[in-house]
This record gives structure tokens, C-alpha cells and sequence, in this order.
């Protein structure tokens, strides 16, 4: 017995050895492929704060007792984490949809003010990268943070935002946004057809009051990124 309680344990240290071991590793593997393209300052800042993003959906995970795996990175894709227990209602979804990109935004906003402080370049472009990339994120269609978050206001935003990914591919091709828009679709269409793959109260149980906390919350964070997106790449000179 002591001899399978000693196995089992081991196997437990093994399995969470093996997350930090997937997180980290292919942390450097993202660092290494941008650093080509970019430099390894710039790489290992991006890298950063594409970790401070995720922490925050994995720490909102975690506060609502969701069973959560680490981050994993992928070049040119950017970072998810596993949920393996999904939200048991919208409320919660939204909740964990938004801490990603509240946290990126702060990360962003510190890398921010520590550019200007410094007078670098490299730090700026950095977080323009960051309050760009969270705002993309904020587009209201699923799987994008946004669709999370606007599912709980009313799932009709969702036809705000497949406008919006079709301009940018004619605005900037790119084979994310095709990935996006067929992960996107089908729920898309079962929005405008009114069907709800989710139980009957997963939407419907959300106050009025918390839907508009939601909205408020969602239309700030929005403008800010909007703003600080256009300013900061002013300052780079439009580069």
C-alpha cells in the first residue's frame, strides 16, 4: 500500500513537473522564433506579456473553482489555457474572458510608463503590442475574450464583430483571422438563427444589473485600448 500511495504521489509530481515543463517550454520555443524576426529583447517582452494575459484567465479560473491546466504558447498563434471543467454559466465565462485582457492591459500600461520613464523605443513598441493585441482580442466573436465576455449581454453582439474580422483581412490577410472566423461560424450562425447549444438558463440566469456591469466594463476597457493603441503608434512614428 505504502508502495502505491508513494507511486501515485510520484505520478502527481511527474504530471505537474510536466505542465511547467510544457509552459516553459514552449515559452522559449515562442522566444526563439521571434527573437529571429525581432531580437530577444523584444521577444522575451512580448513573451511577458502574452504570460501576464493568460495568468489572468487562469488566476479567474482558478477563483471560481474551475480545474485549470498552464498556459500553453504557440508562435504566431498566441496562448490558451485548458479549461477542463467548462463555465457552469455565462456570468462565469464572461468573468474569466475578461480577466485575461484587464490583466494584459495593466501589463501593458506598466511596460508603458516604464518606456516612457526610460525613453526606449524597444519597451514602447512593446506595449503597443500589448494594448493592440488586447484590444484585438476584445472583438465580440467566439472563441476571441470579447465573444466571451459580450455572450453575457446579449449574444447579438457577435454580428458586430464578424464584420469587423472580415475588414481586417482585407485590411491585413492573415491565416489567424481564417482560423478565427471557422472556429467563429458556427456559433455565429446559431446566434442569428436564435438556437442555444447552452442550457436554457446558462444565458438567462445572468441579473440585468451584472449585464450592465459587464457592458461598462467592456466598452471601457475598448475605448482605453482604442486610444492607447492609436497614441502609442503615433510615437513610434507609425512604424
Amino acid at each position: 500500500m505504502k508502495a502505491l500511495i508513494a507511486l501515485l504521489l510520484g505520478g502527481a509530481k511527474l504530471a505537474k513537473f510536466g505542465k511547467l515543463l510544457t509552459t516553459g517550454g514552449t515559452m522559449l520555443l515562442s522566444v526563439f522564433v521571434y527573437a529571429g524576426i525581432y531580437g530577444w529583447r523584444y521577444a522575451v517582452g512580448f513573451i511577458a506579456l502574452l504570460l501576464c494575459h493568460e495568468m489572468g484567465h487562469y488566476v479567474a479560473a482558478r477563483q471560481r473553482g474551475l480545474d485549470v491546466g498552464a498556459p500553453t504558447f504557440i508562435p504566431f498563434v498566441g496562448a490558451w489555457i485548458e479549461l477542463k471543467e467548462q463555465p457552469m454559466n455565462a456570468e462565469t465565462e464572461a468573468y474569466i474572458g475578461m480577466a485575461g485582457p484587464l490583466t494584459g492591459t495593466v501589463a501593458a500600461l506598466a511596460c508603458y510608463f516604464l518606456a516612457r520613464n526610460e525613453g526606449s523605443q524597444l519597451l514602447l513598441a512593446v506595449a503597443y503590442s500589448g494594448f493592440f493585441l488586447n484590444l484585438f482580442n476584445l472583438i465580440p466573436v467566439p472563441p476571441l475574450d470579447g465573444g466571451r465576455m459580450t455572450a453575457v449581454i446579449s449574444r447579438k453582439m457577435w454580428l458586430l464583430g464578424a464584420p469587423l474580422l472580415i475588414g481586417l483581412f482585407f485590411w491585413r490577410p492573415s491565416p489567424m483571422l481564417i482560423l478565427i472566423a471557422l472556429l467563429a461560424a458556427p456559433q455565429l450562425w446559431r446566434a442569428l438563427k436564435g438556437e442555444d447549444a447552452m442550457p436554457a438558463d446558462y444565458y438567462a440566469a445572468t441579473p440585468a444589473g451584472t449585464r450592465a456591469e459587464y457592458a461598462l466594463i467592456y466598452l471601457g476597457l475598448v475605448s482605453f485600448l482604442a486610444v492607447m493603441s492609436h497614441d502609442v503608434y503615433e510615437m513610434l512614428g507609425g512604424a
